[in-house]
């Protein structure tokens, strides 16, 4: 894994900076922060942005935004090119203090890539800087769309959660999981949905596609992805996934 400079951006004197990386396959950034505020797009390849309070993955037409201040590590999943934008506190365009992902429109994605190339110190009233404004328009009313699994703020639980995505157990039960951590059903299911926001089934399917993306970007078959996270068929794994992110998984098969 590797170490993420010190923010080199910093002392630049502009609102918004447009940045550029190629990275190898499964090349990691270790746990880093920023002063501004970071939307991450992969041109190429997938991404997965972890945090203290959860992870948002980010799969071609998708970008994940960072607020400032707040801690995460990098994933890249296969050979990734990335456009970022870094974005000061308060300008508009800036997302907020939650992260989140995004949907990024072809004029989006073209901004993205234009930008990225741009000096830093860009005149902000000739071309460059029009064009930084366009961008930050097209951020402030793109959608956001469910590609976040939020862990809840109990330390036992949120372990539990990590585990399910680093380890998958698609046969595991509400049950299970409250006789594990020692609560009630009822109790359990109460406490999840308030510090997640999410049912624990809601919260499952948001995982089982943020394990999924990486594994379909890496070529794997979606039926054997599918039995994998505990569907009976591929096509009941396309039903669900379909739903929640809107095509079908094979849009993300790369290979």
């Amino acid at each position: 894994m590797a170490q993420n400079p010190a923010d080199m951006w910093d002392t630049v004197d502009r609102p918004v900076i447009g940045v550029g990386n190629d990275y190898p396959p499964a090349f990691e950034l270790d746990w880093h922060q920023h002063r501004r505020g970071q939307l991450l797009y992969a041109k190429r390849g997938v991404v997965v942005v972890s945090t203290p309070h959860g992870a948002w993955v980010a799969p071609p037409e998708r970008a994940v935004w960072t607020p400032g201040g707040c801690r995460h590590s990098v994933r890249m999943v296969g050979a990734v090119s990335t456009r970022s934008v870094l974005i000061e506190p308060g300008v508009h365009g800036s997302l907020g203090p939650a992260n989140k992902v995004i949907q990024v429109s072809p004029l989006l994605r073209s901004l993205l890539d234009e930008t990225s190339a741009i000096p830093a110190e860009y005149d902000v009233q000739g071309r460059d800087g029009k064009m930084i404004a366009l961008l930050l328009e097209e951020i402030a009313r793109a959608p956001t769309v469910p590609l976040a699994v939020p862990f809840p703020t109990t330390p036992a639980v949120a372990h539990k959660c990590q585990a399910f995505l680093e380890t998958p157990t698609p046969h595991d039960t509400i049950d299970r999981w409250s006789a594990d951590l020692g609560l009630g059903r009822k109790a359990f299911t109460r406490m999840f949905k308030q510090e997640t926001g999410l049912s624990f089934g809601a919260w499952r399917q948001q995982a089982c596609i943020l394990i999924a993306l990486p594994r379909l970007a890496r070529g794997e078959a979606v039926t054997t992805i599918a039995f994998d996270l505990g569907y009976d068929s591929a096509a009941a794994f396309t039903t669900m996934f379909k739903r929640r992110v809107g095509v079908a998984p094979s849009r993300y098969r790369l290979g």
